[in-house]
C-alpha cells in the first residue's frame, strides 16, 4: 500500500474520528460502516470501493448496539482499514483482503473497548468522594479523561489497522490465488449477508411483522425485476 503521508494521516484522522464517535462523542453516526467507508473511499479517490465495503460491514454491524456492558467487535475504524486494503488490490483480491483486514481489525477494536471500560471504571472509583462532594473539576476531569482515553483508543485501532492494510498485500497477495481470493471473498460477503438476515429477523419478529416484511420484500423484488427488465 503506496498511499501519500498525507492521505495516511487524513485515513488516521478520519478513523479516529469514527471510533470516537461510536459512543463518546458526538454520535452522529459517522461511525457506520456504511459511512466510515464511503468517506474512506473518498479520501483514497475511490468511493466504490469505500460503498462496497461499507455495505459488508454495515451488514455485519446490523444488529449490534453499543449500549451497557455488551461486548461487540468495532466495524468503524475497520472499515477504514479495510477499504485503504482494498484499494490498493484491485478486484476480487482487493474485497477479499480488505475483509479479511476488517475483520481482524474489527475484533481488535472491540478487545480494546473492553479494556477502556475497566480503565474508566477505575478511574471513577478513585474519583467517587470528589464527585459525590459535588466537585465540578473533578467531573470535568473524568469526563475529559475519559474522552482523551477514547480518542487514543480509537487512533491506536485505526493505525493497527492501516499497519495491516500495509502488509496484507506482500504478505498475502502472493499466497492468494485468484480461486482463494473469490472464495475469500464470497464468504464474507455471504456472512454479511447472513448476519445482515439474521438481524433483520430478530427485530421483526413474529406475527403479522414478519407478514408485512415479507410483503415488503416480495413487492420490492418485483420492482427491481420489472424495473430491470424495462430496461
Amino acid at each position: 500500500m503506496n498511499l501519500p503521508v498525507e492521505v495516511l494521516i487524513a485515513l488516521l484522522v478520519w478513523g479516529t474520528l469514527v471510533g470516537v464517535d461510536l459512543v463518546s462523542l458526538p454520535q452522529m453516526m459517522i461511525a457506520r460502516p456504511i459511512v466510515a467507508g464511503a468517506v474512506a473511499g473518498a479520501i483514497l479517490g475511490d468511493i466504490p470501493t469505500g460503498l462496497r465495503l461499507g455495505v459488508v460491514f454495515e451488514l455485519m454491524q446490523y444488529d449490534i448496539l453499543p449500549v451497557g456492558a455488551v461486548r461487540y467487535p468495532e466495524y468503524g475504524p475497520a472499515t477504514v482499514a479495510a477499504v485503504a486494503t482494498a484499494h490498493s488490490s484491485a478486484g476480487v483480491l482487493g474485497l477479499g483482503l480488505g475483509a479479511l483486514v476488517g475483520l481482524v481489525t474489527g475484533l481488535a477494536g472491540g478487545l480494546t473497548i473492553n479494556v477502556l471500560r475497566r480503565v474508566n471504571s477505575r478511574v471513577v472509583h478513585n474519583a467517587a468522594a470528589a464527585l459525590e462532594s459535588g466537585n465540578p473539576r473533578a467531573l470535568l476531569r473524568v469526563h475529559a479523561g475519559g474522552l482523551l482515553r477514547d480518542a487514543a483508543r480509537a487512533a491506536l485501532v485505526t493505525a493497527f489497522g492501516l499497519l495491516l492494510a500495509w502488509l496484507a498485500r506482500p504478505l498475502l497477495a502472493g499466497a492468494l490465488t485468484v480461486r482463494g481470493a473469490l472464495l475469500l471473498a464470497v464468504a464474507t460477503v455471504a456472512a454479511a449477508i447472513a448476519a445482515g438476515s439474521a438481524g433483520t429477523l430478530r427485530l421483526v419478529g413474529k406475527g403479522p411483522n414478519l407478514v408485512w416484511f415479507a410483503a415488503g420484500l416480495g413487492g420490492g423484488l418485483l420492482v427491481v425485476a420489472g424495473v430491470a427488465w424495462l430496461r
